[in-house]
């Protein structure tokens, strides 16, 4: 099960907070204002009051261990940013904070942050659904609720044959191909790296850290994949 935790309470942070639980995620939701602590509190796994610009109320609150943290401070500028520098010198996971400008987003990545978004309260929805799916790198829709994603393998299918996953039955959907990195030597003898695909993966195929995965199936089911529910 994938944990984040929010930082921000505010129309977006609430709104991505609830709906990454919805997606079956845990979320820690964090605010210094008490009444957003108490409004959200029976929604989320964990809900806590402080200061996120606190460098030890941040390191004590649990953060540290999940898989990503989103910054949504709205207009607090200064704060968003103090606590991005913290998140990032503290080691945390993925940072990924929400910003009003462009220059904004430019100033949060240059403290720390792995993604900025310029979104507004109609994208949190989404943002959510990015987050649960991180694993997705690219998505194709084919016709109403299905599409084609190029998704890396998650770390427990790492290793493993695709007969063992029994991907097909598990979660209804079509593994068409998988992209692997292989290891060369150019022409000028130094070692890189080329693609190569294998159009017809079968139940012996063994998954490995680089593959990529070309998945078709319904949005549902790769999401269902992508979080290994």
């Amino acid at each position: 099960m994938k944990q984040f935790a929010v930082i921000g309470l505010g129309t977006f942070g609430g709104r991505v907070a609830r709906t990454l639980m919805a997606k079956g995620a845990e979320v820690i939701a964090i605010d210094s204002d008490p009444g957003k602590i108490e409004d959200i509190k029976d929604e989320v796994s964990q809900a806590l009051c402080l200061d996120a610009t606190n460098e030890e109320a941040l390191a004590n609150s649990g953060v540290l261990d999940v898989d990503a943290v989103v910054i949504a401070m709205g207009e607090r500028m200064e704060a968003a940013i103090l606590a991005t520098a913290i998140l990032h010198r503290l080691g945390a996971g993925q940072i990924v904070a929400r910003a009003a400008s462009k220059l904004y987003a430019q100033i949060l990545h240059d403290v720390g942050a792995d993604r900025t978004l310029l979104i507004e309260e109609q994208m949190a929805d989404q943002a959510a659904k990015n987050l649960i799916a991180s694993d997705v790198l690219e998505q194709i829709t084919l016709s109403s609720g299905h599409s084609l994603v190029e998704m890396k393998p998650r770390r427990e299918m790492i290793g493993k044959k695709l007969g063992e996953l029994d991907i097909r039955r598990r979660y209804k959907v079509n593994i068409v191909s998988i992209k692997k990195k292989i290891p060369v030597i150019t022409d000028s003898g130094k070692s890189s790296f080329e693609i190569r695909t294998n159009d017809i993966p079968g139940p012996e195929d063994r998954l490995e850290k680089d593959d990529i995965l070309v998945v078709v199936g319904r949005d549902k089911d790769i999401e269902r994949l992508s979080m290994g529910k």
